[in-house]
């Protein structure tokens, strides 16, 4: 805990059985209350890899539910749990969880509501051996939507992301999609409401376990990007009203 309140590391997992120890070890337990690991239907051994390291909080999709999918389960039992503070942390150990410390003392602090481990900052990306084209997409559609959405990020594209348990409860992330373009959703939902994000200096690590989806899926999460922009910028403008920007019931 940092000042009483409760803090939990959400695992959304697939395949991470090799990468998933190293991960888990240098997670802060001396602020960190619960890890929560969500195995999306894994081919590997993921699940038992967890129970191995003593992660008391395991849930395995009987079927793949996709990215998007597995971090709802991820936030509906962080919420369960009583958690003040999320942090969603990808076990394939892309991101560094040596940040946690740094992004939740934001948080507890009621400084922001939302912390974003940017890769954009600084020269983490490329240096850290991100593909040429994604660097060059990242870079467009963070341009496209922070003239739609009127914002300043550095890079909505980030895995790397810290929610107080405020902003959990009031955007409905259950109706956004249960692929990639979630992450997108998710942002431009707590865009809408109001809430303002903080980015820090994150770098990242490209590497053979590393998750990172092809060619194709980056295609259509870009086309995804577009769209919610959009959908962001007609309904702020009153031409449009949509679904994933209602409260929760």
């Amino acid at each position: 805990m940092i000042k009483g309140k409760k803090i939990a590391v959400v695992l959304p997992a697939y395949n991470a059985e090799k990468t998933l120890e190293q991960t888990y070890n240098e997670i802060p337990f001396d602020i960190v209350d619960e890890v929560i690991l969500v195995d999306d239907c894994s081919k590997d051994n993921t699940a038992q890899k967890g129970k191995e390291l003593g992660i008391k909080h395991i849930i395995r999709h009987e079927k793949n539910k996709g990215y998007g999918g597995n971090q709802k389960t991820c936030y509906n039992k962080a919420l369960e749990l009583n958690a003040d503070i999320v942090v969603m942390l990808h076990p394939d150990y892309q991101y560094t969880p040596k940040l946690i410390h740094s992004m939740c003392y934001l948080l507890a602090n009621d400084v922001y509501q939302v912390v974003l481990g940017s890769r954009i900052l600084g020269k983490g990306a490329l240096k850290g051996g991100m593909p040429l084209y994604k660097y060059f997409f990242n870079r467009f559609l963070t341009l496209f939507q922070n003239i739609f959405m009127n914002q300043k990020l550095s890079e909505y594209h980030t895995g790397y992301r810290t929610f107080s348990k405020e902003v959990l409860l009031n955007i409905d992330y259950m109706t956004n999609s249960d692929d990639f373009v979630f992450d997108n959703q998710m942002l431009a939902q707590i865009c809408f409401a109001g809430y303002e994000i903080a980015e820090i200096t994150c770098p990242t690590k490209y590497f053979e376990e590393a998750s990172s989806i092809n060619f194709s899926r980056s295609t259509k999460y870009g086309l995804g990007v577009l769209g919610t922009s959009l959908k962001y910028f007609f309904q702020k403008s009153g031409l449009a009203k949509y679904r994933i920007f209602r409260k929760p019931v």
